[in-house]
């Protein structure tokens, strides 16, 4: 919400009698993070593409037969789309017990580095540590085992699908 100075005060007391519940940032990212939503500067950056961060269902490449404007990158994007991305951002479930932050890197079974996380927190929701990352493509299969380096230690993890976590579908109410 963006309001002026003299009404923050105003709005904040009527959002929170109509029942909201304050929350940090902290919060925010851990919820954002199960949702499996990227955040600017940590997952997404100048220095990954659209498809390598699996968003390239907001990029509108151009299709045989179709005039399209160029757009800065775009000779980039339809080399990946052709060819392949060397590495994609993943999702990772920690098998062993800690957390895997921002930085640390990701090593194949032997320690050779494959990647390195975006962004990693215990969930409060799913109750488990997870992580997004960027992995080597030919490290990238769902499934697949992984290592965190975490101060020294390298913690098991399982490359995951996004989102961690998925809304139940809703249920119709029984008919009477």
């Amino acid at each position: 919400l963006y309001v002026k100075n003299e009404h923050a005060r105003a709005v904040w007391d009527a959002v929170l009698a109509a029942g909201a519940t304050p929350c940090g940032l902290a919060c925010r990212d851990t919820l954002r993070l199960e949702a499996g939503m990227s955040l600017y500067g940590n997952d997404i950056d100048d220095e990954h593409t659209p498809l390598e961060a699996g968003l390239g269902w907001i990029v509108k490449l151009p299709e045989p037969g179709k005039d399209r404007p160029p757009f800065v990158g775009m000779d980039v994007l339809v080399k990946q789309k052709a060819e392949g991305t060397t590495r994609l951002l993943r999702g990772l479930e920690l098998v062993d017990r800690g957390i895997a932050r921002h930085g640390h890197v990701v090593c194949d079974e032997g320690g050779a580095p494959i990647g390195v996380v975006t962004s990693g927190t215990q969930t409060p929701f799913l109750n488990k540590a997870i992580a997004m990352a960027y992995l080597d493509s030919a490290h990238s299969a769902l499934g697949h085992a992984v290592y965190v380096d975490v101060r020294g230690r390298k913690l098991e993890a399982t490359v995951v699908k996004l989102p961690f976590y998925r809304r139940p579908a809703p249920t119709s109410p029984a008919r009477t």
